[in-house]
């Protein structure tokens, strides 16, 4: 029987190995689907059950197995399952008395990181009250704009952010809002204090019956667009989408026993879907920061033993830019949920902090697919499998730049990208994978809905991001719709020349875009770049790193020096007003300089060259 088992063992192992040589990423593909199989299961369990099984309920269970364990920890300070279930109830019977709030009714949240974020979310959440989650950045009328679009008539606000909603205070009285301000006193007319009528307020639990009419495909929340291209778009996420995003931290291996850092805005889906409700999801203890700090996060993992980490942008490259410490690698953090990372700063990232898997995203707040580097391959967004296709249909279609539209065939379907090629991801609109879309913009939600791709009548999803499947089933991605652009009849991909430009002596970091020059097709390549503190714009090297690295079409022809670069909340490098201002050095204050390809390096930027080029004296 020894002899039996033991060859059957030895013939197993042999197998494994095998298949690893065949498929390096086999035991990665197939952990990972097991999990997906099983998460899976459990979101078409939570569709069919009566009464609906939220995430509330799900922090309501966790709370009643473990009342005393750390829910939250904040700048110093522990809150237990059962103490912010209990806060909870307080906000809502106060927000019940006060605002009259029932069920449906939209309440908008302007706050910072904070406790009370989470507790007053979770009572509204318990009255049955969908949520918009404001940036706190915005003012004026984005502000205005942002609270208006999702329906909502009540606005809570943090102290700090009073004088931002005191300046739109006339307009929000006109049309009727309640504001009410987390503090115990407020002198200003049309503002009513809060704190200390949830300081008054029972903390029993609410019935059940306050939230019976809430089902699956009921709004939750509204999550906003960075508004990298104009005012931001207000996404409609159901309680579905709220637990597909819960699932992330399970399907990339967290578990209850982990400590998750949470030091990105609860206003954006990365910090409050992930994050947030994933360790709700997780039942685990989350550690909670006001925003990210680069020279104290290293020092907040040590001393919160925190195991997982996020990340977003370019939060991990402030993180290598740190001065480097003796104790870099001494922390317990095994797992890097986040997307936006570049290539060369993670392979930096994993050699000065350790053996850490990062778990690279793809996805949109608004979007119906998305994908996971769960096999933690350096440079990929995602890996795709049968199993994630046949459950979510997607595919990658060809696209026209510059039209910026797919490229359709004779029949007028779209023609499917080869494997290799970069293309426009689209995602099948079906009952497992719904595209809700925008509150109050009709417009823009149509823009995204793409139809008559495979086969007349078919819709999809239109993700507006390029992406490439390799031949080893890994997505990279490419670039953004409009972000790419169009010289000498070849696409550009800004990202690409981001990356050969950040390594050029004394760039901190570019932006690329593209430019209209008069009597020219198409945008030549510009880029905005900051430099590392003491250095000066190094204008050979920047020339010998973008002609050695790239070709001429995609070479950046006009560099601007700025002392930062705007960025919206999470990273993103705005364009927008930088391609409205072109290169004109007479309407540019920042210091400029142009590729002069005969002096094989870059020049200083005139208005005797800017005349030139208008006049067609010099060939681009």
């Amino acid at each position: 029987m020894i002899i039996w088992f033991t060859a059957l063992t030895g013939l197993v192992i042999l197998s494994v190995a095998y298949l690893r040589s065949l498929f390096p990423c086999f035991v990665a593909d197939f952990v990972y689907i097991m999990r997906s199989l099983k998460l899976g299961a459990r979101l078409i369990k939570y569709k069919k059950i009566k009464p609906f099984y939220s995430i509330v309920d799900c922090f309501l269970d966790a709370a009643r197995r473990h009342p005393s364990k750390t829910f939250l920890h904040f700048e110093g300070r522990d809150y237990s399952y059962g103490e912010v279930d209990k806060q909870s109830n307080k906000v809502a019977r106060a927000l019940q008395a006060e605002a009259g709030l029932k069920e449906g009714d939209t309440v908008a949240l302007f706050l910072a990181n904070e406790p009370s974020y989470v507790w007053t979310w979770l009572g509204l959440a318990k009255l049955g009250c969908p949520t918009a989650l404001l940036n706190f950045n915005i003012r004026s009328k984005s502000l205005l704009h942002c609270f208006s679009c999702c329906g909502a008539k009540v606005i809570i606000v943090s102290p700090e952010l009073l004088d931002a909603v005191e300046e739109v205070l006339p307009t929000l009285r006109e049309q009727d809002i309640s504001v009410f301000l987390l503090s115990e006193s407020c002198s200003i007319e049309g503002i009513s204090a809060l704190s200390e009528k949830i300081s008054e307020a029972s903390d029993q639990p609410l019935p059940r019956e306050l939230r019976a009419n809430v089902h699956i495909r009921s709004t939750a929340l509204y999550i906003y667009t960075s508004g990298t291209t104009g005012l931001p778009k207000a996404a409609v996420v159901t309680h579905e989408r709220v637990w597909a995003a819960s699932f992330l931290q399970a399907a990339c291996g967290v578990t209850t026993n982990d400590i998750f850092y949470i030091n990105l805005p609860l206003y954006h889906s990365a910090g409050f879907l992930i994050g947030m409700v994933g360790g709700i999801e997780r039942g685990m203890t989350l550690i909670l920061r006001r925003k990210f700090s680069a020279s104290q996060f290293w020092d907040d993992c040590r001393k919160h033993n925190v195991t997982v980490m996020q990340y977003i942008g370019e939060t991990m490259r402030y993180l290598c830019n740190t001065p480097k410490r003796d104790n870099d690698k001494n922390h317990k953090v095994r797992i890097a949920i986040g997307n936006g990372v570049r290539t060369d700063i993670w392979s930096e990232f994993l050699n000065r902090f350790g053996d850490i898997k990062v778990k690279e995203l793809y996805a949109a707040t608004e979007g119906n697919i998305g994908f996971i580097n769960y096999a933690s391959k350096i440079g990929a967004v995602g890996r795709v499998n049968f199993v994630h296709r046949f459950f979510f249909p997607y595919t990658l279609i060809k696209f026209d730049i510059e039209k910026e539209e797919p490229i359709r065939n004779a029949e007028g379907l779209c023609i499917e990208a080869a494997r290799g090629e970069t293309g426009l991801l689209v995602g099948k609109v079906t009952q497992r994978s719904p595209f809700v879309g925008y509150a109050g913009n009709k417009h823009q939600t149509e823009k995204k809905r793409l139809r008559d791709v495979l086969k007349k009548g078919d819709l999809y999803f239109n993700s507006g991001d390029l992406l490439r499947f390799d031949h080893n089933n890994f997505v990279y991605f490419q670039d953004r719709v409009g972000d790419t652009f169009r010289w000498k009849g070849e696409n550009v991909a800004t990202s690409e020349v981001g990356d050969i430009l950040n390594m050029a002596n004394g760039i901190l970091e570019a932006n690329v875009y593209g430019v209209k020059v008069e009597g020219h097709e198409g945008r030549i390549g510009m880029a905005a770049v900051t430099l590392k503190e003491g250095e000066d714009f190094d204008c050979s090297d920047a020339y010998k790193q973008v002609s050695t690295y790239l070709p001429t079409y995609a070479r950046p022809r006009f560099i601007r020096i700025q002392p930062c670069l705007e960025l919206t909340g999470t990273f993103k490098m705005k364009k927008v007003k930088l391609v409205e201002e072109g290169f004109n050095p007479a309407h540019i204050k920042d210091p400029l300089y142009f590729l002069d390809p005969q002096k094989k390096t870059y020049v200083a930027m005139t208005e005797e060259i800017y005349r030139a080029i208008g006049a067609g004296e010099i060939k681009l």
